[in-house]
């Protein structure tokens, strides 16, 4: 065998190494193309995290309306209420029952995401 031919084996080897693999069929069946578009576009991971952010947006909402401006309300006593402009002297109300209401909920959201997101990756979605 000449060195020529030695060269035309390996270039050979070499090209069989580089050519692409036949492409991946896709899979069979309407529950193994759901698990399949679950796995590949990550729908899990954004309903996830835009259920979270939302409820997690109404908690600091919350605790801003509820706590933090009558704060500012009492530290600025001729402001009762700053979205108003109303003047009044310490009548501030803080709505411990409203942001109670907002952190139970964000909780039991948070829980029932977990739970869901449990089952993908057993039923092995993400």
């Amino acid at each position: 065998m000449t060195t020529e031919d030695e060269i035309l084996v390996e270039l050979k080897k070499i090209r069989e190494a580089v050519e692409k693999a036949p492409p991946v069929q896709p899979p069979k069946g309407l529950w193994n193309e759901f698990k399949d578009f679950f796995s590949k576009y990550k729908v899990l991971g954004l309903a996830v995290a835009f259920v979270i952010g939302l409820y997690l947006g109404g908690l600091v909402q919350a605790l801003v309306k509820d706590f933090i401006m009558p704060l500012i309300g009492l530290a600025i006593p001729h402001l009762a209420n700053l979205s108003t402009y109303t003047a009044s002297l310490r009548s501030q109300i803080f709505g411990i029952g409203d942001f109670l209401v907002a952190l139970i909920t964000f909780i039991i959201v948070a829980f029932v995401v977990f739970l869901i997101v449990k089952v993908g990756k057993r039923w092995q979605m993400d």
